[in-house]
């Protein structure tokens, strides 16, 4: 049985940390240390004997991420094996762009993605030159039907409401041999989902969930309106999950640059986790 590494690559809001155009006490203390920057949320699914690894999602980070996840496990120079993309916002398919002509000239880089988003990609420049020019193999996916990455783990899209101005927001189930992974970087409200989230994590062993903002004070602090960017906050998604803390292992992901949770020494930071919660770190790894 080959082993299953689940690789977070980025933790941030699609701009990452610092933010642009932003000089918070966040964004002020990742521009003077490095330690504390953050890049877009995602995800790689790396199986070292065979020397091959997936990517959930292409940030304009991806780059950087690549590196990371090549150097960690001795895969310099070896592209991945295949892109799950979940929508169409900034920080979740702009990477795309480093397959193509300009960077690395890829070769049919098999590309899974929504309908709407299918579309978009081989419809829309710049990215429809990708497919012009074979750099990416595209191929729908849809809600509830598993795919297959390797024996031993599958990747299951799960359709969830998200601002959808573009494409169709998913989520995505990952599970392997021994673990079951639930990772949600971006939905407008749990309520709005179909699927209960409380349900849905009680299967689950791992959870990665939106952790944009921790509360509506987060976005009065930069001058924006927490009505305009819809998302769960962490205060209730707190409230909602509380008593699955001793059966599964929740993380927040996708955090804005105005989270007083990224503090380490802040109070908020430590509540959270008294409550047995936890922030997900770039690097850190699961098996599964």
């Amino acid at each position: 049985m080959s082993k299953v590494v689940l690789h977070v690559l980025g933790t941030a809001q699609d701009a990452g940390l610092p933010h642009p155009n932003c000089f918070c006490e966040n964004c002020t203390e990742a521009i003077k240390n490095p330690t504390f920057r953050r890049t877009a949320a995602s995800l790689a699914i790396v199986l070292p004997e065979e020397k091959a690894w997936h990517l959930i999602d292409a940030t304009p980070d991806l780059k950087e991420q690549m590196a990371r996840v090549q150097m960690k496990h001795n895969l310099q120079g070896q592209l991945m094996s295949s892109v799950f993309l979940t929508h169409a916002h900034l920080g979740h398919y702009p990477g795309l762009l480093f397959l193509g002509r300009e960077a690395i000239g890829a070769n049919k880089v098999p590309v899974l993605a929504g309908a709407k988003m299918k579309r978009l990609l081989e419809e829309q420049a710049p990215w429809s030159q990708l497919t012009k020019l074979n750099n990416i193999d595209l191929q729908e996916i849809h809600d509830g039907q598993a795919i297959a990455v390797s024996p031993e783990v599958t990747v299951t899209p799960v359709d969830v409401p998200h601002r959808n101005e573009f494409t169709e927001t998913f989520g995505f189930w990952i599970t392997g041999t021994e673990k079951k992974v639930l990772y949600i970087p971006d939905i407008d409200r749990w309520e709005q989902w179909d699927t209960d989230i409380y349900e849905a994590c009680k299967e689950a062993d791992i959870c990665l969930l939106d952790g944009t903002f921790h509360s509506t004070e987060d976005l009065k602090n930069i001058g924006r309106d927490y009505r305009e960017i819809p998302h769960p906050l962490m205060t209730e998604t707190m409230d909602r999950l509380q008593d699955l803390v001793e059966q599964t292992e929740i993380y927040f992901i996708h955090l804005n640059h105005s989270n007083p949770v990224l503090d380490k020494e802040r109070a908020v930071r430590n509540e959270l986790e008294m409550k047995g919660f936890h922030i997900a770190e770039e690097g850190m790894e699961f098996v599964l």
